[in-house]
């Protein structure tokens, strides 16, 4: 195998064990985020498996080419390395192809930055063929300007001349063609299942039964929620990104209604925009959803961050404008003030602990009546042969009136757009006058 495969593949080697992590401080930034931000790098990097040694944070006056700090400041974090005796570095900031290889020339050891961490994350969490594809390409197109450090940042090896020195012009030229075809042929194979996933997701609003994707922070809890719902059996883990893969379950709601939920990927700060753009068709779940299910831990101290952070990747897909039902989880491990202050904050939110159970018996009439927020209450002539669409009706949506003529069957109903537009031919008006 080489390089690219093993770059393609995410193999990590078990040759790194731990790590001195970098959180860069920019004008303007408080010591409230960079130290957010720090300890949010600590879990993806123990996510990874690996020990952190110590982490810092460095302040920046003025980014620098070389190495984003200045020469004086970088040869303080490799010194610092060296007395560690950790096997990497890890920045919290995106560091260009060229920048990691003049770390890894200084500090002799390997240089990692905040996107490759969440890429090989992604990596170890594929499972799916669509996932495993997904993960692959952006790997792909992120070690293309890094083939002259494919072996070293793999092996997480110490520095030497593999990686830090090249290969020659030639291999390199071999490398680039391979992982350009690689790439090609990975798109070829990512259309062919996302013209899968679009032909099932047709076949799935062929039913009229509304749609709501749980979103939200990685580790909040929404693969939890979702099993407890729906009884699916998913991956529940006290890890960052444990699922990386749409889950769709039904479930009945006490109102007789049914309703689709649907699991997503978990959001992150500054999550990198090449795997935003590899998860579309999953992000597209999000998008087409009639709402969304925001859950949050109400137990974590940046949880209003978190919130802000998600609400912020929303907009970014396309998704910002979506009705959202606000959870707050894992109530059980919050102290009460905390929790009476989120609660006078957000008077409209359902809280709850799905592993304790306690306040979930509120979520069902919560999404029922999610599934009529903004709907118009309006008036159908059902043809009197047509009992079916009284049963479709009364089963996706809310009667507040039922009547029989020789006409027909006349319907005063709150229904979901799926079902209006089914029943488009037998709709006579809106019922102002009614509330349901």
């Amino acid at each position: 195998m080489n390089r690219s495969d093993h770059e393609a593949e995410g193999i990590l080697s078990t040759y790194a064990e731990t790590a001195l992590l970098v959180v860069p401080r920019f004008p303007g930034q408080s010591d409230h985020d960079c130290t957010a931000a720090l300890s949010e790098l600590a879990s993806l990097v123990d996510t990874m498996g690996l020990e952190v040694r110590e982490g810092l944070i460095a302040p920046v006056r003025e980014p620098k080419s070389r190495y984003l700090f200045g020469s004086g400041k970088a040869q303080e974090i490799a010194d610092l390395a060296e007395e560690l005796e950790v096997d990497c570095i890890i920045f919290d900031e995106d560091l260009s192809p060229s920048q990691q290889r003049n770390w890894e020339t200084l500090s002799r050891r390997c240089v990692i930055d905040r996107h490759e961490v969440i890429l090989d994350i992604f990596a170890s969490r594929a499972s799916t063929r669509e996932a495993v594809l997904q993960v692959g390409l952006a790997r792909m197109e992120y070690s293309l300007p890094r083939l002259t450090r494919a072996w070293t940042h793999l092996s997480r090896q110490r520095g030497g001349s593999r990686g830090t020195r090249g290969e020659g012009e030639t291999q390199l030229e071999v490398d680039r063609r391979i992982v350009l075809r690689r790439i090609a042929r990975m798109k070829e194979e990512l259309e062919q299942v996302r013209r899968n996933r679009s032909t099932m997701r047709k076949q799935r609003e062929s039913v009229p039964v509304p749609t709501a994707a749980i979103v939200g922070y990685t580790n909040a809890g929404k693969s939890s929620l979702l099993h407890k719902l729906t009884g699916a059996d998913l991956l529940i883990e006290d890890k960052l990104f444990a699922t990386l893969d749409p889950t769709t379950r039904r479930i009945k709601l006490e109102g007789g209604n049914e309703l689709l939920l649907t699991d997503t990927v978990g959001f992150i700060r500054k999550l990198p925009h090449d795997l935003v753009d590899a998860f579309k068709s999953t992000l597209e779940e999000t998008v087409l959803a009639d709402f969304l299910l925001h859950i949050l831990d109400a137990s974590n101290p940046e949880v209003e961050d978190y919130m802000k952070v998600t609400r912020q990747v929303l907009k970014e897909i396309g998704a910002g404008d979506k009705p959202v039902l606000t959870c707050f989880n894992k109530t059980d491990a919050c102290d009460r003030e905390t929790l009476d202050h989120l609660m006078l904050r957000y008077p409209g939110a359902v809280f709850f602990s799905v592993h304790s159970g306690e306040g979930l018996e509120k979520l069902p009439e919560a999404l029922e009546k999610m599934l009529y927020h903004g709907l118009e209450v309006d008036r159908f002539l059902i043809p009197p042969n047509r009992h079916d669409l009284v049963a479709l009706v009364h089963r996706n949506g809310k009667v507040s009136r039922e009547e029989y003529s020789e006409a027909g069957i006349l319907l005063v109903a709150r229904v979901p757009d799926k079902v209006r537009g089914l029943l488009k031919e037998f709709r006579t008006g809106r019922d102002q006058n009614v509330r349901v």
